[in-house]
């Protein structure tokens, strides 16, 4: 159905939305080839919300060359208005002969874009690389697809699985390089999540810091009990979301004072409610969030099956019984009580070992 000419151009299509990784949220990134007799006529990629869509950044790259072209487009044209005019609209206008899309849009406000241009007579087709597109908008997906974001854990440890003294400090255990590529699983994500314990441990600011950020993710910080002391820098600059579980006027009105916002979604056993927080962030359109806590949100959020990745870095070290492991987690009985994952990637990244997993 797709010759080798079809694959060359989506490819080059998802090099594209793979220039707003760090730019487009809460939107998809979203590429887009416009060629015409065997040529590339117009290229664009959507960098951010409010911006040009990729479609209509490449027709307009294209001019009048793209009447009669062939669209290559890694997601399913919008036909709906949002911040922008429907694509559809702009496809049509520019009297495009075809439109190859890698996947079908998940936003449930987008309509049926490809069934429109089909029925204007535009050939319309997609699954061209549909599960490269879909990695790429794994967040986006899991927001519209399931009301959640997709949540990354990171963990940086030692060979021996430790994570932090028995006091709780945990810097550093890997080397620089390990923690600038961190930072840049920090930036694609449009929230960063920690507990209070790890603040209170370790102080970090959790910004964006050792890549390019052209923006900031919200930091947001699980503190059930309101314990996060207003001194704490990941307060800085503001951008910063408290979860509680129970009220504390004083401390509430001391972490505000501090820029904060606070919200109180209380669960059981006097903790904050994991499944409404993700829930909550998915209504602010938080499509990725990265997880850089301890012991025991971790624990939690695999516990109650809110974990979909981890990003585990291994540093050339061993701490040994006394120090703290990764995951809080119950003594299984058996060995068919453990949780499984899916090994995608392993290398080196420095002096230390990245291992890309997703739970199963």
């Amino acid at each position: 159905m797709y010759t080798a000419d079809d694959h060359r151009h989506m490819t080059r299509a998802l090099e594209l939305a793979a220039l707003g990784l760090c730019t487009s949220s809460p939107n998809p990134r979203v590429g887009c080839v416009v060629v015409r007799d065997g040529a590339v006529a117009g290229e664009g990629w959507h960098e951010r919300a409010g911006a040009p869509h990729a479609e209509v950044a490449a027709l307009g790259a294209a001019g009048d060359r793209a009447r009669g072209a062939t669209v290559y487009v890694t997601l399913e044209p919008c036909a709906h208005h949002g911040r922008t005019p429907p694509c559809v609209d702009a496809l049509l206008a520019a009297r495009v002969a075809r439109v190859v899309a890698a996947m079908r849009d998940p936003d449930p406000r987008s309509g049926e874009g490809l069934a429109i241009l089909a029925a204007r007579g535009i050939d319309a087709a997609c699954g061209l690389m549909e599960a490269e597109a879909r990695e790429l908008n794994i967040g986006f997906v899991a927001r519209h697809q399931r009301g959640r974001p997709w949540t990354r854990v990171k963990v940086a440890a030692s060979l021996d699985g430790r994570t932090a003294l028995g006091d709780g400090k945990s810097q550093w255990i890997t080397g620089e390089a390990a923690r600038r590529d961190g930072h840049g699983w920090r930036a694609r994500s449009c929230a960063v999540l920690t507990g209070v314990g790890t603040v209170r441990a370790d102080d970090p600011r959790l910004t964006v810091r050792e890549v390019a950020a052209p923006r900031q993710p919200l930091r947001v910080v699980v503190d059930s009990g309101l314990l996060l002391p207003p001194s704490a820098r990941v307060l800085e600059g503001g951008g910063v979301l408290v979860v509680a579980a129970g009220a504390n006027e004083e401390r509430e009105r001391a972490l505000k004072a501090r820029g904060a916002e606070v919200i109180f979604l209380p669960g059981s056993g006097g903790r904050v409610d994991l499944g409404a927080l993700l829930r909550e962030l998915a209504r602010r359109e938080v499509n990725e969030v990265h997880v850089e806590a301890g012991r025991t949100l971790n624990g939690a959020l695999v516990r109650d099956g809110l974990a979909d990745e981890l990003v585990l870095y291994l540093g050339a070290a061993i701490m040994g019984d006394a120090a703290r492991g990764m995951f809080d987690l119950p003594a299984f009985s058996d060995l068919a009580g453990m949780r499984r994952v899916a090994i995608r990637d392993v290398r080196l990244i420095g002096a230390d070992a990245r291992v890309l997993a997703r739970f199963v």
